[in-house]
């Protein structure tokens, strides 16, 4: 068996082909008794012919002429992979990720007939407030990692005892070692009604939610739902844009006149992203299944992967320059290796394609939200934005660095944000 996924209480009922054909419990996708409630303890080895085999197929990389610019109009660019194959394919170590992951609990439990994988640490302080936080694309629980120690412990990172969490951290469906559906209707509802379903299973009856990217449409849905435990919401990447912001955007046009510097900066930044950096959000959303390639070559997952936002890409290159800045090449490594040995680049598309709700618009939230507001983001929310768009704001800040992955990015700063955020409804 090449990759096993926990422990003997995992029950996998099917298999798939690994790469280079080693059968291996791929995903423990469908269990075998959707009834089953129990939280099952979790682990994760992956056989040393899957990783020899992923060296191989990097090896064996059929590469492409260089772009014909001299920056990355052109998408990510030749270079850059290069240097990541080089590294990923003689110096990096899987090995040390899956050790920090095996030394944290980790569990499984059954909800509406997929596995769903989460981290779950508690604190050693009393009282401390329990948070789901929630990874987005192209991300995963290594987005995470990073916080765990200061938001579990928060004496041992200069905070106080009072601003500890217990911290559960959930692998979306269809990402990472949580399970495959088999069927649609994994949309962020759904999974929102999961996350509450796995807090009430951990035994919590208040609870607080955080999320960017995937996380914040989830969090915020789960906002909507407002179950009585859900205390409030954090998010790093707040759906905030007016609808003339969104109708302007749309239709090409410029700025409206008049806005304020800060607005006109998130205009600005909004219609970039929707010129030049939504072609792979277009294409999960219409035919995620067309994307064997990047579920066939590490190669090719990879560079699907980096091709995010621009902010991100420049700092991932960075890193694989020898100028590391947030993220260093094993960050960047880690999880792009984990969608690979969970053979998860498709399934993880899907949320794009089932997804209905419009990414950015404000939704009518009323219970309380804190926003973080990193200015490398897709856009920086202006206060006058989240103030409309949440009438229960009960934190705003602005950020002096970081981007997308602002957990993964500035660990220190996010978990500050989290500690004041949420000192409200303590």
């Amino acid at each position: 068996m090449a990759i096993v996924l926990s422990t003997a209480a995992v029950r996998a009922e099917t298999t798939s082909l690994a790469p280079s054909g080693v059968e291996s419990v791929a995903q423990a996708s469908v269990s075998s008794n959707p009834g089953d409630t129990s939280i099952r303890p979790f682990q994760v080895h992956v056989a040393d012919e899957v990783l020899a085999d992923l060296r191989r197929r990097i090896a064996t990389t059929k590469w492409p002429r260089r772009e014909t610019v001299t920056d990355a109009s052109q998408g990510v660019q030749l270079a850059t992979m290069q240097d990541l194959a080089r590294y990923w394919q003689t110096d990096y170590n899987w090995r040390k990720v899956e050790a920090k992951l095996n030394a944290l609990p980790q569990f499984t439990t059954n909800i509406d007939g997929v596995d769903i994988h989460f981290i779950h640490v508690r604190s050693k302080h009393p009282r401390a407030l329990p948070v789901i936080i929630t990874h987005g694309w192209p991300g995963s629980i290594i987005e995470q990692l990073k916080i765990i120690g200061p938001l579990t412990d928060p004496t041992a990172y200069g905070g106080q005892a009072e601003d500890a969490f217990d911290v559960v951290i959930p692998s979306l469906p269809g990402y990472g070692f949580s399970g495959q559906p088999a069927t649609t209707g994994w949309d962020p509802q759904h999974i929102a009604r999961a996350w509450v379903e796995i807090m009430k299973r951990l035994g919590y009856t208040r609870f607080v939610a955080q999320g960017g990217d995937w996380g914040d449409a989830i969090s915020e849905q789960m906002a909507l739902q407002a179950p009585p435990e859900l205390l409030g919401i954090h998010t790093n990447m707040p759906a905030t844009v007016p609808d003339d912001i969104a109708k302007a955007l749309e239709s090409g046009e410029p700025a409206p006149a008049g806005l304020p510097a800060d607005e006109k900066k998130a205009y600005d930044q909004l219609d970039y992203f929707y010129k030049h950096g939504l072609a792979y959000a277009q294409e999960m959303s219409n035919r995620p299944q067309t994307l064997y390639g990047i579920e066939d070559s590490p190669i090719g997952l990879a560079a699907w992967m980096l091709d995010h936002d621009i902010r991100s890409y420049e700092l991932i290159a960075r890193a694989f320059e020898g100028r590391p800045e947030g993220l260093t090449r094993e960050d960047i490594l880690d999880n792009i290796t984990l969608y690979w040995l969970t053979n998860t680049a498709v399934s993880s598309a899907r949320l794009y394609w089932e997804n209905k709700l419009a990414f950015f618009a404000p939704k009518g939230i009323t219970i309380p939200v804190a926003v973080s507001v990193f200015p490398d983001e897709i856009y920086a929310a202006p206060r006058s934005w989240a103030e409309k768009a949440f009438p229960r704001l009960i934190h705003y800040n602005k950020l002096d660095k970081g981007g997308h992955f602002a957990a993964w990015e500035q660990p220190d700063l996010f978990a500050r944000e989290l500690w004041a955020a949420f000192k409200p409804l303590r």
